[in-house]
């Protein structure tokens, strides 16, 4: 009679280990369905990589230096622009017989 409390205590563990693997099975099928469901969240967000943000990011910094350049530069044209086309002072009947 010692083999009947034994073999019910060998099926109760082999039971029990039998439903811890199909439970890491479900976790397992869990995290992958979870993780492609992220994935294809993340896909439908239309979100850019870090590297790609950090290039148009330092692209727009060199791109507004340029600019503020230029802006200084169209500025110094349009000041020797503007002195250029001032009317020279007009010369008086003196100063035009001398």
């Amino acid at each position: 009679m010692n083999q009947g409390p034994n073999r019910i205590f060998d099926e109760f563990a082999k039971l029990m280990t039998d439903a811890a693997g199909a439970a890491q099975g479900m976790k397992r099928e869990a995290e992958t369905a979870f993780r492609s469901q992220a994935e294809r969240f993340l896909v439908d967000m239309d979100l850019v990589k870090r590297e790609e943000f950090e290039a148009v990011q330092e692209m727009a910094g060199r791109a507004r230096a340029e600019n503020e350049e230029l802006k200084s530069l169209v500025e110094a044209l349009e000041k020797r622009i503007a002195a250029l086309e001032k009317p020279a002072k007009p010369r008086t009947r003196a100063s035009a017989k001398k």
